[in-house]
Order: C-alpha cells, then sequence, then structure tokens
C-alpha cells in the first residue's frame, strides 16, 4: 500500500487524506504541532522541518512527499527530494516562497503583473512609492499568507509606519526581511484558476472561481464565475505556461485580478487552495484527489462542474450548522480546530444545479445566519 507523505498537518493535508482514502492510500503527516488537525486522519510525526533527523525519519516511511503550505522551507523539500519523489518540485515552492521572484517569473512570461519594485533601504521605500505613486503595499517577500506581512501606504505619510510595522528599522535589517512595495490594484473583481499537472505533462482546470475576501482572508468562493470566454480562456493559458515553466506536478492555484477586463496576477499558491474547496462537491474530481493522483503518477479525472456551487469560510469561529446541512445541497466541513480570532475553522458548501436554486439557497443560509456579509456579494453575482 502506497503512503504519501505530507509537509504540515493543517485542514488541506486533513482533507488530502480524507479524499486519499477511497484510493487505498495511507498518509504519514510531519507537522511542527502536536495538535496539527490533520493528526486526526492519519498518523503525525512531530517535528521541526529543518531537521534533519525527524526529515529522515518521515522520508523512511512514505514513498512520495507533498505539502499542503508554502511556507515550509523549500531547503527542507531538496533535502527530501534527494531521497524521496517530492510533488510538486522543491524549485516551485521556492519561488512562490518569494513575491519578487515570483512576481519576475510572471513578467518573464508574459503574464500580466502591476507595478513593483524590491526594498532593502527606507530611503528606497520613499523612492518608489514617489515612482509608483499611492496608494500602494509594502509587504514582506516571504512568509505572507492570509492578509499577513502587508501595510498599505495611503501616502508618503504612511511610510515610516509601514517601515516600522514590518520590522525594517535598520537597512541591514531590511535586507534580511526581504521587502517588495507592490502598486494597488483598484481591481473590480478578484478570480482564481484551480489548475492540475500530472508527471506526464497532462494538465486541467476547474472553471474559474470568483472570490470575495474580508481582511485578507478568503471568506467566500463561486463557480463557476460569470465571464467572457475569450478572457476565460486567457486566465487558464497562463496557468498552462506557468506550469509548464515550473515544470510543476500536482494542484496550484493562480489568483488574478480582473481590472477593466484585463487580467492582472497576483500571485501563485503551489498546493491546494482554499478557493479550490468546492470541488469536493461541485465538480467530477476535487481538487484533493487530483492533486494525490498527479503526485502519485496517476491519470487525472475529470474537472467538469456538476451545477453551480459557493463555498463559505469560516473565520474564527463555526457558526450553528444546521442552517446548512437543512439545506438539500448543503455541505458541511469542521477542520476540528479550538476557535481563535482570525484562524480558519471550516467551510461550508451549497451545491444546486441552477444559478437560480443556489442563490434561493444562499439567501436561506445567510438569513438563518443572521445574514452573513460574506453572502450579499455572491447573491448579487448570481443575479
Amino acid at each position: 500500500m502506497t503512503t504519501v507523505g505530507i509537509l504540515g498537518g493543517g485542514q488541506l493535508a486533513r482533507m488530502l487524506a480524507l479524499s486519499g482514502a477511497p484510493l487505498g492510500l495511507r498518509f504519514l503527516v510531519m507537522d511542527t504541532e502536536a495538535d496539527a488537525c490533520a493528526g486526526q486522519f492519519a498518523p503525525l510525526l512531530v517535528g521541526d522541518y529543518r531537521d534533519e533527523a525527524a526529515l529522515a525519519e518521515f522520508a523512511s516511511r512514505v514513498d512520495v512527499a507533498t505539502f499542503d503550505f508554502e511556507n515550509v522551507p523549500a531547503e527542507s523539500a531538496e533535502w527530501l527530494a534527494t531521497r524521496v519523489p517530492v510533488f510538486p518540485n522543491p524549485r516551485a515552492l521556492s519561488v512562490a516562497q518569494d513575491r519578487l521572484v515570483e512576481k519576475n517569473l510572471f513578467r518573464s512570461l508574459g503574464i500580466p503583473v502591476g507595478e513593483y519594485a524590491a526594498v532593502s533601504t527606507r530611503a528606497g521605500l520613499e523612492a518608489e512609492v514617489a515612482r509608483i505613486g499611492g496608494p500602494c503595499i509594502l509587504k514582506t517577500r516571504r512568509l505572507g499568507y492570509d492578509g499577513k506581512g502587508q501595510f498599505r501606504i495611503k501616502s508618503a505619510g504612511d511610510i515610516e509606519a509601514a517601515w516600522q510595522a514590518l520590522g525594517a528599522q535598520a537597512d541591514a535589517q531590511a535586507e534580511a526581511v526581504g521587502l517588495i512595495v507592490e502598486a494597488f490594484i483598484p481591481f473590480q473583481r478578484e478570480l482564481s484558476v484551480v489548475a492540475v499537472r500530472g508527471r506526464d505533462g497532462e494538465f486541467r482546470t476547474w472553471p474559474l472561481t470568483e472570490n470575495w475576501h474580508v481582511d485578507g482572508v478568503l471568506s467566500a468562493s463561486l463557480a463557476p464565475a460569470t465571464i467572457d470566454d475569450g478572457l476565460a480562456q486567457l486566465a487558464y493559458g497562463y496557468a498552462n505556461q506557468l506550469a509548464e515553466a515550473l515544470d510543476y506536478v500536482g494542484v496550484f492555484a493562480l489568483e488574478l485580478f480582473c481590472k477593466d477586463g484585463q487580467w492582472l496576477a497576483n500571485e501563485m499558491a503551489p498546493r491546494v487552495h482554499n478557493s479550490g474547496h468546492w470541488t469536493i462537491e461541485g465538480a467530477e474530481t476535487s481538487q484533493f484527489e487530483n492533486h494525490l493522483r498527479a503526485v502519485l503518477g496517476l491519470p487525472l479525472g475529470d474537472t467538469r462542474m456538476l451545477g453551480h456551487a459557493c463555498m463559505l469560510n469560516w473565520i474564527g469561529e463555526l457558526p450553528d450548522r444546521n442552517t446548512v446541512l437543512a439545506e438539500p445541497a448543503g455541505h458541511w466541513h469542521d477542520y476540528g480546530k479550538l476557535p481563535r480570532g482570525g484562524r480558519k475553522v471550516g467551510h461550508a458548501t451549497l451545491r444546486d444545479d441552477s444559478a437560480g436554486e443556489l442563490s434561493a439557497a444562499l439567501e436561506r443560509v445567510g438569513g438563518g445566519l443572521q445574514r452573513m456579509p460574506q453572502v450579499d456579494p455572491v447573491l448579487k453575482a448570481l443575479q
């Protein structure tokens, strides 16, 4: 029986393990925390990702390795790759970990991006803010996700606060942290391409997904997004270019802003993605199963959609599940985490055969949960 190793033991690893059970797979999860929620469904090895002894034990017990979040040290993935197959490859992980390297890759492939520049000194930040103009966003090049490691600069008066907020209090420290300033993009819509590429190079995508965020954290996703077919095909093409350039294997997401009918790439996530959770109930093959198929070299599953779907993220604490479960096509996912502010603790997916039926279900759920704010923009998009 094949054992899949997963670096990272969060909800993505948990859902990978659940989706792999029908395929007859076993799993070993490695995480730094003993209470990692994936450990409720798969054996858990607790250790630091840079601890070679722990990594060696991990490698000795698995047939193939993957990861469930992009902040696993790339050097650890490289070390593992000399002992066991690792997919996606460590280069893809390394690129996605550095916003500057990622943006440079997008640009080299002809994938449109907004203005950006590396920053290593406060004076350099002032110069780039003057060049790019406000508003803009100062970000750490590494270790930023779900809105972390970011500071919006509305005018030159915000530069000092931004510099202090990201810990760049001296030029030498700024070099160590690594910063990038990006133009703020007044986009009309935010969408994602969730795609999969197999070991043999086969490439497939799920329908484009439209996303809404609150405080930098995904709050709702709707699929399929209503969008011009030519624009959709262009987005799929960008994702394919990226996958080919990185010799990528597995599922990934390309996050895109749509502004005035044009695409601007935001970032790539080298893993199964929050905006693809709806695929569990809303697609012929989920992103989780297809990721496992890809890394194991199995035939990819069909990514066609089954009707219309909306995913609602639960942040901080879970609402009453009965409201969702009362819906004929309501699906509930509890990640087994303790409540905590800003923490992703679960999600729900509503799936119906038509946009009208989905809209009616969302109305009922939104009403039952005291009109949760993330429901409103989805309902507007479905009109």
